[in-house]
């Protein structure tokens, strides 16, 4: 089993004309995902190789019965093409654009409450089910299916690396998150952890964070009340200087608050195996899951 994506799930591509949208939608037809349609307005009526494009989702979603999207817009106009996609009512929305205003976001975010739509992202990776559905930029051939494990991240080419290992050790993934490092973004750890409690299939959990904000003491505390299952965690940044930005948007330290050690410490106490040494980590996969 699964979550969020399938082998049942349709996929649109807003921006599909584009020179990464057409390289990542190939991809993403390589590796087996049912990519149905397109977007991009102004050129409605043609094809990206054999996939129909529209002008706009919503008459997408009529002729194709599309379920998901996936947004290659550039910055500027990457929030309208999310709000057009949840006025139309699709499902789940894998936003790969990087570099979006955050007060884009907080109107993105405020459209989302109450709609029947899931944000991944912005800034990520996408999501992938191994032998299923890749909706995203990560590299297909890495992942293994049929496997017990489910893996969550903000750090795209971390949650490489962790697959790469736990693949390289023969053990196979459920689905593959990427939930993206901006300060505002849809889907959190919470909500992936509790797909994969709920889920199955899904025997154990790799939760990959890093330094800034508090989503992962929000998650440490969320294992504590209500995941049964092993979890191992990361943070990545653990020697970043206090007041500078690493890397993601929402990767800085402010104060006391944000820091490695007070994210580790708060996996620690919920019972998390937390690994320091991300070289390391198939290792500790391979000792912890063994038994599942």
């Amino acid at each position: 089993m699964s979550v969020f994506v399938n082998s049942d799930t349709r996929l649109l591509v807003q921006g599909i004309t584009g020179k990464e949208g057409q390289f990542h939608t190939r991809q993403c037809v390589a590796y087996g995902t049912q990519v149905v349609g397109g977007v991009t307005p102004g050129k409605g009526g043609s094809l990206m190789d054999d996939i129909p494009v529209f002008n706009g989702v919503r008459e997408a979603k009529e002729k194709t019965h599309a379920n998901c999207t996936m947004i290659f817009v550039p910055p500027p106009f990457a929030a309208d093409a999310i709000m057009e996609a949840v006025d139309a009512g699709i499902e789940l929305i894998v936003a790969i654009t990087e570099g979006i205003p955050v007060l884009d976001m907080m109107r993105v975010k405020h459209m989302l409450k109450g709609s029947g739509s899931r944000l991944i992202g912005p800034n990520c990776p996408g999501i992938i089910s191994p032998g299923q559905a890749k909706i995203g930029i990560m590299p297909g051939k890495i992942h293994k299916p049929g496997g017990p494990i489910g893996v969550v991240s903000r750090s795209g080419t971390l949650t490489y690396e962790v697959v790469f290992q736990l693949t390289g050790k023969n053990i196979g993934q459920t689905t593959c998150i990427g939930i993206g490092g901006d300060p505002v973004n849809g889907t959190n750890f919470i909500d992936c952890l509790a797909a994969f409690q709920n889920d199955p299939e899904t025997k154990g959990i790799v939760m990959v964070g890093e330094i800034g904000g508090n989503a992962e003491e929000d998650a440490a505390d969320f294992i504590r009340s209500n995941v049964t299952k092993p979890v191992i965690g990361f943070i990545a940044g653990i020697s970043a200087p206090p007041g500078r930005r690493m890397g993601h948007a929402g990767a800085i330290i402010s104060g006391g608050s944000g820091t490695a050690k007070a994210k580790i410490a708060a996996l620690k106490s919920a019972g998390v195996n937390v690994c320091e040494n991300l070289g390391l980590m198939g290792e500790m996969c391979r000792e912890v899951f063994g038994g599942i």
